[in-house]
């Protein structure tokens, strides 16, 4: 498989006028072309740090970042982000916000327009393109957030936490909706999450982090029987309970 993202010996250190502290360090990674990998490890290891350095939005300190075997020197149509806030403009229509990445690139053409309007539909959305942002669900706001990510086709994906906020039975859902959606557009994801099972049962990989500064501790390649079934039936598989213990024992021993 060809590499979508390379990490290589990536270190970032904030300093204010008090201190310098080390956010991650000597990160290195390589996410394969369609691959979901997942990130997790207790609050302070880095994670988001890491994403947006990915992203672009952060240069780091020492290291570098590739994406499709270039280097990552700013934000780019490439990465798409999707974070736990949908960030819905509650003044413009589903169809409208759906529409905004494409708009601030540039790139809203009439042919772009009816993709969008067709990744509404694939998502159930179709029949509410006029309506506003408070006149949906939480759960539809984030899948209208997903239309609007994929809309400018990106590379990767990123994923900060983006079904924390929901009920447990909508991030279910969602769950299965990503992980099906993303795989039939051969997407490449890099998730984000405290949750281990939900870690588990979407992810092809799990890379564990050490926290203060963020390093990576350990790496759980997720059987074939679970990458190869959708999320909510996979917690059911034999398997993911005794993945889930082992994976426990290493974020467990971490404090949280």
């Amino acid at each position: 498989m060809d590499s979508a993202v390379t990490v290589q010996d990536v270190t970032q250190v904030y300093v204010t006028e008090e201190r310098a502290t080390l956010a991650v360090q000597q990160i290195n990674l390589t996410i394969e072309r369609g691959e979901f990998v997942s990130l997790i490890g207790p609050s302070g290891c880095g994670k988001t740090t890491l994403l947006s350095i990915i992203a672009g939005l952060i240069k780091p300190t020492v290291g570098t970042v590739t994406i499709a075997g270039k280097k990552v020197t700013e934000p780019s149509t490439r990465v798409g982000y999707m974070l736990q806030q949908d960030y819905l403009f509650p003044w413009r229509t589903i169809e409208d916000n759906a529409c905004m990445g494409l708009e601030i690139t540039g790139a809203l053409t009439k042919e772009a327009k009816q993709k969008v309007l067709h990744l509404l539909e694939e998502m159930g959305l179709l029949g509410f393109k006029d309506y506003y942002p408070t006149q949906l669900s939480g759960g539809m706001r984030q899948r209208v957030a997903l239309v609007r990510t994929l809309a400018t086709e990106p590379e990767l994906l990123l994923l900060d936490e983006p079904f924390s906020a929901l009920d447990y039975q909508t991030k279910l859902q969602l769950e299965d909706l990503v992980v099906e959606t993303l795989h039939a557009k051969k997407k490449t994801a890099l998730l984000v999450t405290h949750d281990i099972t939900e870690a588990i049962a979407m992810s092809d990989r799990i890379i564990v982090l050490d926290p203060n500064p963020g390093r990576i501790r350990q790496t759980f390649e997720i059987p074939e029987e679970i990458r190869t079934t959708v999320p909510f039936a996979a917690r059911e598989l034999p398997g993911f309970h005794a993945l889930f213990r082992l994976i426990w024992q290493e974020f467990g021993g971490q404090e949280a």
